[in-house]
């Protein structure tokens, strides 16, 4: 059985000055929005994650307006919300438990962001057995300051982190391809 797995499409992530001088992708939720109507429409399993910062100054922190869901993927009165505290959606949580009491052996995983969370995750998720698909224009990433002062852009950032996630722990797609082989 596959699920879906939006990991931290939360609002506080739409802030460029905490995170970076840029985003990569921005049409990610879009893309999120379009794959979770899809499993709306089929009825099958979905799970929503959100990161809840520790830190105060962290537009995730629970008592910020950033903490709130993107509108496009808000959760559903049915659907699970995983709350986590760091990278992985499995540490911390009772993820891994729900997932296998529900027979799901297939993950697709959409959110934010390619770099941190969705790394993290799909890593995990791999090593726990489960067969991960990733969709590349359903995540984004912010840009970095290299360990040599250089600043590396969003987009080198995002396609580093798939490329880094591609074959070894996760099939990647496209929303286009996936939406395709869900109608198959």
């Amino acid at each position: 059985m596959t699920a879906l797995l939006l990991i931290d499409i939360q609002q506080g992530l739409q802030e460029m000055k905490f995170y970076g001088t840029e985003r990569s992708n921005p049409d990610a939720e879009a893309n999120c929005s379009r794959i979770l109507n899809a499993f709306r429409d089929k009825n099958w399993p979905i799970f929503h994650v959100q990161h809840c910062s520790t830190n105060p100054a962290s537009p995730l922190h629970p008592s910020k307006e950033g903490n709130d869901f993107h509108p496009l993927v808000k959760p559903s009165e049915h659907e699970p919300v995983i709350q986590k505290n760091v990278n992985s959606a499995f540490i911390g949580t009772d993820l891994e438990t729900r997932l296998k009491s529900q027979n799901i052996t297939d993950l697709v995983i959409v959110g934010l962001t390619a770099e941190h969370c969705i790394s993290t995750s799909v890593r995990m998720a791999a090593n726990l057995g489960f067969n991960v698909i990733l969709i590349a224009d359903a995540t984004a990433a912010f840009d970095k300051i290299g360990v040599d002062g250089q600043r590396l852009s969003a987009d080198i950032i995002h396609h580093a982190a798939l490329a880094n996630l591609k074959d070894e722990f996760a099939k990647v797609m496209n929303t286009t391809t996936l939406l395709k082989e869900l109608a198959d």
